[in-house]
Order: C-alpha cells, then sequence, then structure tokens
C-alpha cells in the first residue's frame, strides 16, 4: 500500500519497497508530467521505474519518490530516496546476465544522473530528463 504525500513544493510520493512500487511511480511522474503539458513521458517513465526498482531491490525501507522542474532549464529532475548505504553503479557488461542492466540503462536515457547520502542515512539517486 502507499501513502500519497504531497506538498505545494515538490510532488512527492512515498511507496512501500515491492513489486507494486515500481508502477505506481510510473503513474505518479505520468500524472506530472501530463500536468506540465509533456508530450512524451516515456524516457521518464523508464528512469523512475529502473530508480525505484534499484531502490526495492538494493535499499532498506520505504522508498520516496519527488518529481520537479529544474529552474535553470525547465527540464524534470526525478529523485528517488531509499535507507540503503550502497550506492548504485553502472556494472560491466554481461550478455548472459539476467539483470543488472538499470543502472546502464539510466546513464545512457538520462541527461545527467548521479547520487548523493542523506544526512540521517540512506541515499537519493536522481536523474534529469528532457519534457
Amino acid at each position: 500500500m502507499s501513502l500519497n504525500a504531497m506538498t505545494p513544493e515538490v510532488p512527492t510520493l512515498v511507496l512501500e519497497a515491492g513489486d507494486r512500487a515500481p508502477g505506481l511511480a510510473r503513474r505518479f511522474l505520468a500524472e506530472w508530467f501530463r500536468e506540465w503539458g509533456a508530450g512524451d513521458d516515456y524516457v521518464g517513465r523508464v528512469l523512475v521505474s529502473e530508480l525505484v526498482t534499484n531502490s526495492c531491490v538494493h535499499g532498506e525501507g520505504p522508498v520516496v519518490v519527488r518529481v520537479f522542474r529544474d529552474e535553470r532549464d525547465g527540464a524534470a529532475v526525478i529523485e528517488v530516496w531509499d535507507g540503503g548505504d550502497g550506492r548504485p553503479v553502472v556494472c560491466a557488461e554481461d550478455v548472459q546476465a539476467t539483470s543488472g542492466r538499470g543502472v546502464f540503462l539510466v546513464s545512457e536515457l538520462a541527461l545527467s544522473w548521479g547520487t548523493r547520502p542523506l544526512m540521517e542515512g540512506g541515499k537519493v539517486t536522481w536523474a534529469k530528463c528532457g519534457l
């Protein structure tokens, strides 16, 4: 079950880590992209799905998703917070692997991306994409 915590400053969604989280995050992002008049939300949906999946698999605790527009260039910024200490890394290509391509996909599709620690523990992983 998800909790939808909205603030006037930054649209925020709090999710329990699990199988439903990526789909709920995609719908949340799609609503905001529609609100902003974005013609295509495909890249944003892929990015949020990969970031949330990574947090559910490798992070701890609830997953927090925030989306907002960068005031400097108008691009969308997608942030995904979790309580895990590990940082996402782009894995070496392994054609035999059945998983492990998500961060590579993020690195290829996003205008920019990164991660930063949270003072209270855990991390934020973010990706920026055009509208």
